[in-house]
């Protein structure tokens, strides 16, 4: 389709779709802003936060965090004015603060048509796998699927960034209560964050059940990681993400 953007929650994704006959032009976020800094009184003094932890965090250097990041980002500030981007983005936290995020972004502009894709039909035991294991129909039928945003859903979308950003839990706590089509699970997804505050023994939920696990003799990661998912895949952390936390779990110890 002409002037159809698709914004993508990461590269597997881009790798998955290839060859489709809809998928053309895409944009990755590469991010995870679920973890690290959020704050800066500009957009600028935001990626300036997150180059220092990107690259403090995860050994990669600044250029290639602004090459790969930051500069795919910035393409939608020269996006066409009536555009139509598919938001391809999964229901977990991880995916859902992402996404939040560009629709902060993108609230100021009207004219851009907003879709949302949702990841293929699931059952309970892997409902928070998202796309990974999605088949080229069943992407296709996703794609086929998309639904439409409405200016208040993405009004509440920015308005989740900015109680997320500002750690303003009691507003954030209201917002998730807002029914909105484009939004699956909201409030049980943004519970999981507020579960992710410090509680017992300065631990939030993910590094309780990390503590827990570990607790069991387990000292293999893979299997750490894969225990974690089953308990918790509603965080939809990768395995960066899990390390970091178990990491400071196991001094604990």
């Amino acid at each position: 389709m002409k002037n159809q953007l698709h914004l993508l929650n990461g590269d597997q994704l881009a790798y998955q779709l290839q060859g489709a006959s809809y998928f053309q032009t895409h944009l990755v976020f590469r991010e995870a802003l679920i973890v690290g800094p959020v704050t800066g009184n500009s957009l600028g003094e935001f990626w300036r936060l997150r180059t220092e932890f990107i690259t403090t965090s995860y050994g990669v250097t600044a250029e290639e965090y602004n090459q790969k990041t930051i500069l795919e980002i910035e393409r939608l500030h020269f996006l066409p004015e009536e555009v139509e981007i598919c938001l391809w983005f999964e229901d977990d936290l991880f995916c859902q603060v992402n996404l939040w995020f560009l629709l902060s972004m993108l609230a100021d502009k009207p004219k851009i048509r907003l879709f949302r894709v949702f990841p293929p039909t699931s059952t309970e035991e892997n409902r928070w796998d998202g796309f990974g294991q999605a088949t080229p129909d069943s992407l296709e039928n996703c794609y086929q699927a998309r639904f439409s945003l409405t200016t208040s859903d993405v009004a509440l979308g920015k308005a989740l960034w900015e109680a997320y950003r500002n750690q303003d839990w009691e507003e954030f706590k209201s917002l998730s209560r807002q029914p909105s089509p484009c939004f699956q699970s909201l409030e049980e997804v943004c519970q999981a964050q507020l579960d992710r505050l410090p509680r017992i023994n300065g631990l939030g939920k993910p590094e309780r059940i990390l503590y827990e696990i570990s607790a069991r003799g387990t000292s293999d990661f893979s299997l750490i990681f894969q225990e974690f998912n089953s308990q918790a895949g509603i965080y939809g952390f990768g395995d960066l993400q899990v390390k970091a936390q178990y990491d400071r779990v196991k001094t604990m110890r």
